[in-house]
C-alpha cells in the first residue's frame, strides 16, 4: 500500500469502538447471569474496560452507572460523573453541589443531562450549534479557559474543532488548535490536520512545523517526510527558488511560542525554577511533577534544536512518558 494513501485515523481506530462494544457486550452477559457477587464484579470490570477503549460511546457510561446503582455505590457514581465532566471540560467541582441529592436515584438523569447538553459524538455536537454563530463564539471562548490536558478531552475537542474547519471557520480552528496542542502536544492527529490547513494556504514553513511535531510523536505517520516529497514534486523543474526546511532560529521561535502558550494556560508554582543554578533535568522534572508535560516537551525540544545534547536526551524521555500515559 502506498504510504501517501494511508489513513492514520483508520490505522489507529482510536477510540477503539469495536473493543469498547465487545467489553460492553460481555458486561451485559454477566448482568443477565444474575446478581451473584462474582458476576457483578466481572460485569463492572468489563464495563470499565468498555469506557477505557471507547469513552465516546454514551452506552458504555450508561452501563457502568447502572451497575454502580445496582451495587448502591454512590461514591462510585460520583467518581464516574467526575471523570465524564473532566472529559467534557466541565468544572467537576460543580458535583460538590449535589451532596444533598440522592445520587443513586439521580445518577442516570445526571448522565443523560450531560450527554444532552454536551454530546460526546462530534457530529451530534455540531448539529446543536452549527446554525448559531453566538454558540460557536461561546464555544471558542469557553475552550480557551478549559484545562484539557486529559488526552481524552484533547481528542474530543480536537474532533469538534475539525467540524468548525470543515464548515469554513478556518481562522477559529487555527486559533483553538494551538490551545489544544499547547496542553497535549502528543495529539499528532491534530498536528496533521493543522499542517494540512497551513499547506493548503501555502504557509509552508508553518505546515512543516506541524508535520514535524506529528512525526516526532508518531514516526509511522511519515508526515514530515511525505510533506518534503510533495514540495519537491511540486517545485521540480520550476525556475522559482525551491522551498527549504525552516532555519533553526525559526524552529526555536515556533517551539518557544508553543511553550509560552502552554505556560499561560496553567497556574503553577514556580518554586526554584528561576534560580540560575537549577539544572535543565531538574527543571524538567519539576514541570512534569506539576503536570506540565507539554510545556516541558516544548522547552526540551527548543533547547535540543539549539544544540543542547542533554535536552535531546530529555526529549526522548518525555516522549516515552507521553506514550505510557
Amino acid at each position: 500500500m502506498n504510504e501517501k494513501n494511508i489513513d492514520i485515523k483508520n490505522i489507529l481506530q482510536h477510540p477503539r469502538r469495536s473493543l469498547g462494544n465487545r467489553h460492553r457486550s460481555q458486561a451485559e452477559k454477566f448482568l443477565k447471569l444474575g446478581g451473584d457477587q462474582k458476576n457483578m464484579l466481572w460485569a463492572e470490570q468489563n464495563a470499565k474496560q468498555a469506557i477505557l477503549y471507547d469513552f465516546t460511546n454514551p452506552e458504555n457510561w450508561h452501563l457502568l452507572v447502572k451497575i454502580k446503582i445496582m451495587n448502591k455505590d454512590d461514591l462510585g457514581i460520583k467518581l464516574i460523573l467526575e471523570d465524564l465532566f473532566n472529559i467534557l471540560g466541565r468544572d467537576k467541582d460543580l458535583l460538590e453541589q449535589l451532596h444533598q441529592i440522592n445520587i443513586i436515584q439521580s445518577g442516570i438523569k445526571l448522565l443523560e443531562a450531560a450527554f444532552r447538553i454536551d454530546p460526546l459524538d462530534p457530529d451530534k455536537w455540531w448539529l446543536k450549534i452549527k446554525n448559531d454563530n453566538k454558540e460557536i463564539e461561546k464555544f471558542g471562548k469557553r475552550l480557551k479557559i478549559l484545562d484539557i490536558r486529559d488526552p481524552r478531552a484533547n481528542i474530543l475537542f480536537s474532533r469538534r474543532i475539525e467540524r468548525l474547519k470543515k464548515a469554513g471557520y478556518e481562522d477559529l480552528f487555527l486559533e483553538l488548535s494551538k490551545h489544544l496542542l499547547s496542553q497535549n502536544s502528543s495529539n499528532f492527529e491534530l498536528w496533521i490536520e493543522l499542517g494540512k490547513l497551513h499547506e493548503r494556504r501555502e504557509e509552508f514553513d508553518q505546515a512543516w512545523f506541524c508535520y514535524d511535531q506529528a512525526q516526532t510523536h508518531f514516526p509511522k505517520s511519515k508526515s514530515r517526510d511525505l510533506f518534503k516529497e510533495r514540495m519537491e514534486d511540486k517545485l521540480d523543474g520550476l525556475k522559482s527558488s525551491p522551498w527549504k526546511v525552516p532555519k533553526i532560529s525559526q524552529r526555536v521561535d515556533f517551539l518557544r511560542k508553543m511553550e509560552e502558550i502552554s505556560n499561560s494556560k496553567i497556574e503553577v508554582k514556580e518554586v526554584g525554577l528561576t534560580e540560575k543554578k537549577i539544572g535543565l533535568k531538574n527543571k524538567i522534572e519539576v514541570m512534569i511533577e506539576q503536570d506540565r508535560v507539554s510545556e516541558a516537551f516544548f522547552m526540551a525540544r527548543r533547547l535540543a534544536a539549539e544544540g543542547d545534547q542533554e535536552a535531546l536526551l530529555l526529549v526522548e524521555e518525555i516522549l516515552e512518558l507521553m506514550k505510557s500515559e
